[in-house]
């Protein structure tokens, strides 16, 4: 994952930012096609060939942060008109993620490249270890035939002076699951049939060309129009991006317009709940595996690529479903808006009739930026439900294994176990333990019988939109989940 103090991150927040004020200012329709040149203005110093091109390139990312996707759209048109009908959209539209052509390097494919660094020296390890014979010696340099090469990095595993590298395709790499490939122009191009949802490749992709289609508009449409209550639910790892005390996010959503604000923290009780009786039974009638639901990207990692795990993922529903029942329950006509720092809850939201929008909690850094809103400085409100510990804890890895411990009733039966980010190699543990329920790999008396699975190394404070950096997020957090409840143990 990048460092999420990049440029590219910067660019996202300015043009929500921007789009945002323009909104709040009912100016979104009419002074939008002037963005482009607002954010580079005459004499900037261009990124691509010229600043025509960068503000094209930033009038594509514009209408992908309008909610549309840029393979079918018809970019020639104006800004404006994409934003009149963005406002008059009454759902989200499927693929929720979008590719950015112009954007994207077409990055040369994965190989290693001998540098400079390299002494020809007489051992020529690379050389001698070279299992294709694909390496030689001239001019005083090694130089490796691509032709022969099958990118086994052993050169460069060999090399006493590390002067070979390796040039990753960083969206390909990223992929766990082999859903990004190039196309007959060398551009990316998304397999929506194996993606999962995870947004590693829009969190390392160096040129933002893998971009997340935004609700933001159409959230603030409802928020600004007053028709229907509109009620904020902010995910556990919300509440770690931002310096706050207890109350003051509450104060602070309630100040850019929601009608009411629920911890999703009070869902993820009714999760630990349910999963801890649910282990309990299933163990009863001899199940040797569960493994938890409450990570989108990897129920469908199951459902996509390890099928023999289907049996074994929790029938439980996932906290914000619960969050949302509870707010439907409350007021059946409102509009219920999820705040996460996920990719595939946005995925998980087009498919539960309970949750009407997502934003990620860059979206959310946005509208309080644009509303100039100082969360710190903010009156906390008093909070109506105070959710347990172990709820407030379902945003680091381990913490949701841990919440169905707690409320078991003879801790002796659990035996834990954490896939702690779905890689390639978490995806190989994954694989793993499918074959294990296959009768492929034998299963033994010590066996983990409960795994959690997080797609975020980390957990969800690592998740493809935070705006802190994971370490700060997990002390924020543990002040954040301090505050909670006592757990009846």
């Amino acid at each position: 994952m990048l460092n999420i103090n990049n440029n590219a991150a910067h660019l996202k927040r300015d043009i929500l930012v921007h789009m945002t004020n323009l909104q709040l200012e009912g100016k979104l329709v009419e002074e939008l096609d002037a963005l482009p040149r607002l954010l580079f203005p005459d004499g900037k110093e261009p990124i691509r060939c010229c600043i025509y091109h960068d503000r094209e390139v930033i009038r594509m990312r514009i209408i992908a942060r309008l909610g549309f996707s840029l393979e079918e759209a018809d970019i020639n048109r104006s800004l404006g008109s994409f934003a009149a009908e963005a406002l008059q959209r009454e759902k989200p539209t499927w693929p929720i993620l979008t590719v950015l052509d112009d954007a994207c390097n077409a990055c040369v494919k994965t190989q290693y490249l001998v540098t400079d660094a390299c002494q020809a020296c007489l051992a020529r390890p690379c050389k001698m270890n070279c299992p294709k014979n694909a390496i030689d010696i001239t001019n005083g340099r090694a130089h490796i035939n691509k032709d022969l090469c099958i990118n086994c990095g052993l050169c460069m595993k060999n090399c006493p002076y590390t002067a070979i590298i390796r040039i990753p395709v960083p969206c390909e790499e990223a992929c766990p699951v082999g859903a990004i490939t190039k196309d007959e122009n060398g551009k990316e191009t998304i397999d929506y049939h194996k993606c999962i949802f995870c947004g590693k490749c829009m969190s390392n992709c160096p040129f933002g060309a893998m971009m997340d289609k935004s609700q933001l508009v159409d959230v603030l449409k409802h928020i600004m129009e007053g028709k229907k209550k509109v009620h904020a639910l902010y995910a556990p790892s919300i509440a770690a991006q931002f310096k706050a005390r207890p109350g003051q996010l509450e104060a602070a959503l309630s100040e850019c317009g929601f009608n009411r604000v629920w911890e999703v923290a009070i869902g993820a009780d009714i999760t630990a709940d349910k999963e801890a009786v649910e282990f309990e039974e299933r163990m009863e009638k001899g199940d040797k595996l569960m493994t938890t639901s409450c990570c989108p990207a990897y129920v469908r990692a199951v459902q996509k690529h390890v099928p023999d795990l289907l049996d074994c993922v929790s029938d439980t529903e996932t906290p914000m479903h619960y969050t949302a029942e509870l707010a439907k329950k409350a007021d059946p006509d409102c509009i219920t808006v999820f705040i996460g720092p996920c990719l595939a809850k946005r995925r998980e939201g087009m498919d539960d009739d309970k949750v009407d929008y997502v934003l990620s909690v860059e979206e959310m850094g946005a509208l309080f930026m644009a509303k100039n809103i100082e969360i710190a400085e903010t009156t906390p409100e008093p909070e109506n439900i105070i959710p347990t510990a172990s709820g407030r804890n379902f945003a680091v890895t381990g913490g949701v294994a841990n919440a169905v411990k707690v409320r078991l009733n003879d801790q002796s039966i659990l035996r834990p176990a954490v896939i702690n980010g779905l890689d390639k190699k978490g995806m190989l543990q994954l694989a793993m333990y499918g074959k294990m329920k296959a009768g492929i790999v034998p299963y033994k008396e010590d066996s983990p019988n409960l795994v959690e699975v997080m797609a975020c190394e980390g957990g969800c404070i690592g998740g493809p939109s935070v705006i802190t950096n994971p370490r700060i997020a997990q002390v924020q957090l543990k002040k954040y989940v301090e505050a909670g409840a006592s757990d009846k143990i």
